[in-house]
């Protein structure tokens, strides 16, 4: 008899987790929904403009032509492409130079001044 108790508390534990379970998994694939529908493959993600068959024929036609164009390109001869060389230094003339090495002087000068007044009052 304790034996048939003992087994019938078990079964209504399972039972009980069961139904927990199935409501944990009602709960996630309601969230699971959700997202989907967010994530642009539900109904509720159509939410943009509708573009015009005219439209995507002239999108269509203008991607044609830059895929043409750059075929065309990479089937030119060698000698016919322009070599991209590297951009060329651009150097500061010396008068640009020297007004900004002046400029850093007296801001040093200024610093140590400050330091030097830090130092005497302490």
């Amino acid at each position: 008899m304790e034996r048939l108790n003992g087994l019938a508390s078990i079964v209504s534990e399972l039972r009980a987790k069961r139904t927990k379970l199935e409501n944990q998994l009602r709960h996630v694939e309601a969230a699971l929904s959700a997202l989907t529908a967010l994530n642009g493959r539900g109904s509720a993600a159509r939410t943009g403009r509708t573009i015009s068959a005219a439209a995507r024929k002239r999108i269509s036609a203008a991607q044609k032509a830059r895929w043409a164009k750059a075929r065309q390109q990479q089937s030119k001869p060698s000698a016919e492409i322009k070599t991209n060389k590297a951009p060329v230094k651009r150097t500061m003339p010396p008068a640009a130079r020297r007004k900004i090495a002046a400029f850093q002087r007296s801001r040093w000068a200024k610093v140590r001044a400050q330091q030097g007044q830090q130092k005497k009052a302490a």
